[in-house]
């Protein structure tokens, strides 16, 4: 349904090219282009300086993209679905976008406000994996046979070069995400996998997890049979040292590790085709130890602990910095694999990016966690520079995805302290209210609310977006929440394709403030979603304040209704306040005179349904 709409504004910005005012004015939001502020006129900081609090990330499957060049679709594979991936009708298989593409789309995304992308992983897959209903491809990334190069399928090395190149010189970030803890199914166990294996703890149906508790283990040194410490899986020095690590045999409480004929060489670097650099103990169940050392869905877990791992994931992804003069590594599954190993591994990558000219290197690791306690962790001890910020997430899905109280916002900031360097890191955090594993934040709104119409679904998606461009943190947009994308779930389901998709599930999908559907083509710059976020991303990056300011909540109330926060630095002051009652207007008083930047601030401040403002304090 198309969302016709009619609301008033007062948007006073001084802009470096000129100051332009937009005076309470009103307008349809309709499918013509529509006129607006462009982040691309804001002059920025470098690239190669800028601080991460100045960026604004937009996060994208290539896959699901842009298909910029059709002779790549099934990555240079013969054969037919089962061999190379590629069937754009199906949601788990290739649909055919690749890094030309992004390169192609690139002022899309910089119009929007963008001034950095992330991209899901870009290396060589398992093209297929899995058997019948079960049988799915590698278009996500997460399953790596090759570290070292570029997909075909997404265009090959030389497709991310150009991508790389073309965003630098539009002064825009790329930062790539990473994998450690496993790679692509291709370990067997005798005891799993082998049909001719009869022996007595041949597990069924599937390959448990063998934990310690029921498989005792002790660990042998060379040919002596020589006992060393059982906790060898910790994290103390004693155990890590190589010589210790190469003389290890088969712990009892693995399975026996094989590999099928033709596969023997199917990883690269070669070191990763060693069996015995990998746990072997099963499936895990994300609970206790087997969260550190169980495989995910038969991938094969990386022995993390072992120092030939850690120096072999060190030299990889050194040379991607390298070749490709990137900004930044999102990790993948940081909490499944043990903390010394980014101990050991994040300060090299961080002096090996500043001596290749990269001082603000990124890196910041998914914990899948939403309790800020859980999620700050990683930054206070294990030494990870930021994670991905899940409880920011949940609470947004919370207050304004289920239309609960404004208290929980508050209740979220109030932790930020526990990340370390008196709260400071807590501005260095990805904030984001969509993502691929999750979902998007419009599937549970309109769980939540089915009744719910597409003027108030508009208003909850961009009250989400103002809330986290504004309050602390580097606001991540997820491709497609800009046209109205609503999805069906998490995983899969939240995957779908920008350009015309052929999968019968994405395009029955009724989107938000568009009569299109999935089956078009979903880059409208005059979509009301994007037209909105392009003037709040130009609000931010010129309001050094919303980027750098020190935050501290003045209000929120114990059902739906006002947030409010300033943000401060030496020189400037805004307050910001939400509106997330779908009703009732809100109303906030100061003591401090207040000037507009986005929204009339004059005297008692009030804030429409599903609204918000920002004003300046005059000093």
């Amino acid at each position: 349904m198309l969302l016709q709409i009619s609301h008033s504004y007062k948007f006073i910005a001084s802009l470096t090219i000129a100051a332009i005012t937009l005076a309470s004015c009103s307008t349809e939001i309709d499918t013509e282009e529509k006129a607006g502020f462009s982040p691309q006129d804001i002059s920025l900081e470098s690239y190669q300086t800028r601080p991460i609090e100045d960026d604004l990330i937009y996060f994208l499957l290539p896959d699901r993209f842009e298909n910029g060049d059709p002779s790549n679709d099934t990555g240079q594979i013969p054969g037919n679905i089962a061999d190379h991936g590629f069937d754009p009708t199906h949601k788990g298989f290739f649909h055919g976008g690749d890094l030309q593409g992004v390169t192609k789309k690139l002022d899309y995304i910089q119009s929007l406000g963008a001034t950095a992308i992330w991209i899901t992983p870009i290396y060589k897959n398992k093209a297929v994996q899995g058997e019948g209903d079960a049988m799915s491809s590698g278009y996500h990334g997460y399953w790596i046979t090759d570290f070292m190069a570029v997909d075909e399928h997404l265009g090959g090395n030389e497709a991310l070069k150009e991508l790389v190149d073309e965003a630098h010189a539009r002064n825009m970030k790329v930062i790539l995400d990473i994998v450690t803890n496993h790679t692509a199914d291709v370990i067997k166990y005798l005891e799993c996998h082998d049909p001719a294996y009869q022996g007595p703890d041949k597990p069924t149906p599937d390959c448990p997890y063998r934990n310690k508790a029921e498989y005792p283990y002790t660990l042998y040194k060379g040919d002596q049979n020589q006992p060393i410490n059982d906790g060898f899986l910790g994290d103390g020095p004693e155990h890590q040292t190589l010589e210790n690590f190469a003389k290890l045999t088969r712990p009892d409480y693995a399975y026996t590790p094989y590999i099928p004929e033709g596969e023997e060489d199917a990883k690269n670097p070669a070191w990763l085709n060693d069996v015995s650099l990998y746990h072997n103990r099963g499936e895990t169940t994300f609970e206790g130890e087997n969260s550190l050392y169980g495989d995910f869905h038969g991938l094969d877990d990386v022995f993390t602990e072992h120092p030939r791992v850690v120096e072999g994931f060190i030299d990889i992804f050194k040379t991607w910095i390298s070749t490709y003069k990137i900004d930044g590594f999102r990790v993948d599954t940081t909490r499944h694999v043990n903390d010394s190993f980014w101990q050991k591994m994040v300060p090299p990558l961080l002096e090996h990016a500043k001596a290749e000219g990269i001082p603000n290197f990124y890196i910041f690791g998914e914990v899948y966690d939403f309790d800020p306690k859980s999620l700050s962790r990683f930054t206070r001890e294990v030494g990870l520079p930021a994670v991905l910020d899940f409880g920011f997430a949940g609470k947004v899905w919370d207050v304004i995805g289920k239309g609960e109280a404004t208290d929980k916002l508050e209740e979220l900031f109030a932790h930020d302290d526990l990340y370390g360097n008196n709260g400071k890191i807590a501005y260095q955090l990805p904030t984001f209210i969509s993502n691929h594993d999750m979902g998007r934040l419009a599937y549970t709104l309109k769980e939540t609310f089915p009744d719910i119409s597409d003027e108030d679904a508009f208003k909850n998606i961009r009250l989400a977006h103002a809330l986290m461009i504004f309050s602390r943190g580097v606001p991540v947009f997820y491709y497609g929440d800009e046209q109205g994308f609503v999805g069906d779930g998490g995983d899969q389901a939240a995957r779908e394709d920008m350009f015309p998709s052929r999968v019968d599930s994405y395009n029955d999908n009724d989107l938000i403030a568009t009569d299109k559907t999935t089956a078009d083509d979903n880059f409208d710059q005059s979509h009301p979603l994007f037209s909105s976020i392009q003037e709040m991303s130009a609000l931010y990056l010129q309001t050094p304040a919303l980027r750098h300011g020190k935050q501290t909540v003045l209000k929120s109330e114990n059902g739906p209704g006002i947030f409010v926060f300033e943000r401060a630095t030496s020189d400037q002051k805004i307050v910001a306040l939400f509106n997330t009652h779908k009703d009732k207007s809100k109303t906030f008083s100061s003591n401090e005179k207040l000037e507009t930047l986005y929204g009339d601030c004059a005297g008692e401040i009030t804030v429409a349904p599903l609204d918000f403002k920002l004003c300046k304090v005059l000093r």
